[in-house]
């Protein structure tokens, strides 16, 4: 492995730095995009519960904000509940907008790598062909290992870069997707909060 890498020159070394930035995102993403940490789907009736046992206070809606993205998403609703129901969701759309950049994170630097690690690889080809054409101009065809060596860079360099940015892009628009269905499923859950907190508004109306 060593001697693959050292073959391919200095260019193996930003590549070995996109593949590990690459792996570090991927894991991160895995571990941060799980439905569980995003949109717990005990939340909403949670919060029913404390409306219907008027248990619902300051400290739980901070609770609630913290404990998530939906949590934060479910805090904006609540804290206009006693406002018409075009308030309450104007609030859940605009923290909703301010949650989805936070789905995405890493996900631009992931697709950077997927895109530039096939040009580091080109850019190892490129080398590879100058220094084995310039071997051959300065000592001729006679030494097959000045051949050889500029073949073995500029393929080891391509196969690299390659290597890198194909799981890369998988993942890039895996978790693209990933985000895209936790945000419609956030959205699911907060038109359900607003028409708890719409019927609860009426029915008080009614009452009085």
């Amino acid at each position: 492995m060593f001697e693959l890498i050292r073959a391919g020159g200095w260019v193996m070394a930003p590549i070995i730095l996109c593949s590990v930035a690459a792996l570090a995102i991927i894991g991160e993403r895995f571990w941060s995009l799980q439905k569980k940490y995003v949109s717990p789907p005990e939340l909403v009736p949670q919060v029913r519960q404390w409306l219907e046992r008027d248990e619902l206070d300051e400290a739980r809606i901070n609770l609630l904000r913290e404990s998530s993205p939906l949590g934060r998403v479910l805090a904006a609703g609540l804290v206009n509940r006693d406002h018409d129901r075009d308030v309450i969701k104007e609030a859940v759309e605009d923290t909703g907008r301010h949650v989805s950049p936070e789905l995405e994170r890493y996900l631009r630097t992931l697709g950077t790598i997927a895109t530039i690690s096939p040009f580091l690889g080109l850019l190892g080809t490129v080398l590879g062909m100058i220094e084995m054409f310039s071997g051959i101009g300065s000592q001729g065809v006679g030494d097959p290992s000045i051949v050889a060596g500029g073949i073995a860079q500029a393929l080891i360099t391509t196969a690299a870069g390659l290597a890198v940015a194909i799981p890369s892009v998988m993942f890039y628009r895996y978790f693209r997707g990933k985000a895209y269905e936790l945000l419609l499923d956030m959205e699911a859950e907060a038109l359900k909060l607003i028409e708890i907190l719409h019927h609860d508004r009426e029915a008080a109306e009614e009452g009085a």
